[in-house]
């Protein structure tokens, strides 16, 4: 495999695709990590996009699943095989995008995000955010950051984890 992060994701998620007998071509796009004091700790996001073009509808739900639980399966597995043996500086973050699917939902969960962080600001209580994935609590995480006056973190144990929103002025109050 090549070993630049871009090429390395889409020749080991076209060879995961055609050994499934699924051929198709994939389109890379990179996402750079930005931070407000602009040295970012978090790294490039390389999305890869899988061309539906000669796929039937069925192929696509398929490979998307029930709640994206598949296309959930797929992005793990390019995050930890192409990411093995390789030093801490060079780690790359994939997202495995198919039919718009992880655009839509990123909006949802942008949407979901800002109704909690108004309800917390509104109660002045905690809020749970359930049935999310791990990927999905950690963008949570990140669309909240910027929030001054709130904190986000994750409580419970896989499959019942779930996400907590909360005033700053909570924080040290478990409830």
């Amino acid at each position: 495999m090549s070993n630049i992060p871009m090429q390395r994701g889409q020749e080991w998620l076209k060879t995961l695709l055609e050994l499934t007998g699924i051929p198709t071509e994939i389109q890379g796009h990179l996402e750079t990590a930005q931070s407000q004091e602009g040295d970012s700790t978090e790294p490039d996001n390389y999305w890869l996009t899988i061309d539906q073009t000669n796929f039937t509808s069925e192929q696509i739900q398929i490979l998307i699943g029930a709640d994206g639980s598949v296309l959930d399966a797929i992005q793990y597995l390019a995050n930890s095989v192409l990411n093995l043996s390789q030093p801490p500086e060079e780690q790359a973050s994939y997202t495995i995008e198919l039919n718009g699917y992880r655009v839509k939902r990123e909006a949802e969960i942008r949407t979901l995000a800002q109704a909690a962080a108004d309800e917390v600001r509104f109660s002045d209580r905690e809020v749970e955010i359930k049935s999310l994935s791990s990927a999905e609590r950690r963008q949570v995480h990140t669309f909240l950051k910027e929030f001054g006056d709130l904190e986000t973190f994750s409580r419970g144990k896989e499959p019942h984890r779930h996400l907590v929103v909360r005033p700053v002025s909570l924080e040290g109050v478990e409830s």
